[in-house]
């Protein structure tokens, strides 16, 4: 069993439009490769009074609406890493992070995959 990086952000500053981890801009995304995959976000440039989204979608079937199904909220000064469950993907999913108070900030990230 593989695991690889998938997709990785590296300092790309997060701002109050939603910001697809995939790829690293606002445009969201629909990924049908199937895998397990896994969020890691490196958080530590968080401050107090920082509060960011970070949100989960999928579809249910190839041809549904991708839909929130998870979501989490990193709040205040980061000092570990903010690392999600592993998901089976297939039908139309992405990774997202929203700043929802404070300052904008330069997040690196991975999406890892299991193959």
């Amino acid at each position: 069993m593989a695991i690889t990086t998938a997709y990785e952000l590296s300092a790309v500053t997060v701002g109050a439009t939603e910001l697809s981890i995939v790829s690293g801009t606002t445009t969201l995304q629909s990924i049908t490769t199937p895998g397990v995959y896994q969020l890691v976000i490196d958080a530590s440039v968080m401050a107090k009074g920082d509060e960011f989204r970070v949100k989960l979608y999928e579809k249910c079937k190839a041809a549904g609406t991708k839909r929130v199904f998870s979501v989490w909220s990193l709040q205040g000064v980061q000092s570990e890493l903010f690392i999600t469950p592993t998901f089976m993907l297939l039908n139309g999913w992405d990774m997202t992070i929203t700043k929802l108070v404070g300052t904008d900030r330069a997040f690196d990230a991975s999406i890892r995959k299991v193959a």
